[in-house]
């Protein structure tokens, strides 16, 4: 795809923010993945949700508030539509009364993004959505996580023998060999637990889980030198909880948890992942019925364009004027 095919978005200075259709970051919607770098999509799924459900309406509100970001990134430079071909593709297909039916639609949406050679950044939806994409994108071989959160999503089962659930997606991850544990990171887990061994598993796979008092301890710089460290060199997924954010910046979250990052810390952690090879990313669990003015969705919205800077800065053109 040449540069002048590459899908601009509206320009907000000629056609107000509120006018129009919303599509994430007021870009194209467009069929497929085809001819893109990265595929900007939505996973309205929440049946993976154990308490307050209403992550399925996030895709269709970040994207209402995506209209409030301009093209350009005012730390980095990084314009991404200058740099790639990215586009809204739409939602991936999901079924409200079947977990596994979902799971499966969603993969199946997923594998044909890879197929296009594109990258996913993908809006939830609740954190169950990360499995179906990873078993897409890592089903030949193991990845590296960095994984912002309130909580580690490593149980094992839920009510019963319910193995898939927002509480159980890295677990489930770890024993299909979708992710290399002793490349994960968890970052920012706090709150009460089910017992005081709720994370031991996690931990004897080699799972490095960071609680928000460690990163309170040594400082978000440091955190990420680790993260950095941990995740090497080689393929890596980000996956960002909205849950991860105190809830006083992000209320709108089915699992709110105190204590949390400030949206400030969270842009400077995920900025210092430029230069890593992303292979995909998702943020999740914005659950619009529970926010105030949309603020939630807007971090969320904040947070996928970090996202998209990232990748944007690492495979697409420099600019023009840089030699």
């Amino acid at each position: 795809m040449t540069v002048h095919e590459r899908p601009q978005p509206v320009d907000a200075s000629v056609v107000p923010r509120f006018a129009g259709a919303a599509t994430f970051m007021r870009l194209p919607s467009v069929a497929s993945a085809e001819g893109l770098d990265v595929a900007l999509v939505g996973v309205p799924f929440d049946g993976g949700t154990t308490n307050r459900a209403g992550a399925r309406q996030g895709p269709r509100e970040v994207r209402n508030q995506s209209t409030l970001i301009r093209r350009t990134h005012h730390a980095t430079g990084v314009s991404p539509y200058d740099r790639i071909a990215v586009a809204d593709i739409g939602d991936a297909p999901t079924n409200p009364f079947s977990i596994e039916g979902s799971l499966d639609l969603i993969e199946e949406f997923f594998k044909d993004i890879k197929m296009a050679d594109a990258k996913p950044i993908a809006v939830g939806g609740d954190h169950l959505i990360t499995l179906p994409i990873l078993r897409a994108l890592a089903r030949d071989r193991p990845v590296g996580l960095v994984h912002f959160d309130a909580h580690s999503d490593t149980n094992d089962r839920y009510f019963g023998n319910n193995r898939y659930t927002h509480g159980t997606p890295f677990r489930r991850a770890i024993e299909e060999k979708l992710l290399d544990p002793r490349r994960m990171i968890q970052i920012g887990i706090r709150g009460s637990t089910y017992d005081r061994d709720e994370h031991r598993w996690a931990r004897e796979q080699g799972v490095a889980i960071r609680y928000i008092e460690d990163v309170a301890r040594q400082g978000p710089e440091a955190t990420m030198d680790e993260a950095i460290a941990i995740a090497g060199a080689g393929p890596l997924y980000v996956s960002f909880d909205v849950d991860s954010i105190d809830p006083s910046m992000a209320p709108g979250t089915g699992t709110p948890e105190i204590g949390g990052l400030t949206t400030r810390e969270a842009q400077f952690m995920l900025r210092r992942l430029q230069g890593l090879e992303i292979i995909g990313a998702d943020v999740v669990e914005v659950a619009p019925p529970y926010d105030l003015g949309g603020m939630t969705a807007l971090v969320g919205a904040t947070m996928m364009f970090e996202l998209l800077c990232l990748i944007a800065g690492r495979i697409g053109d420099p600019p023009a004027n840089q030699v």
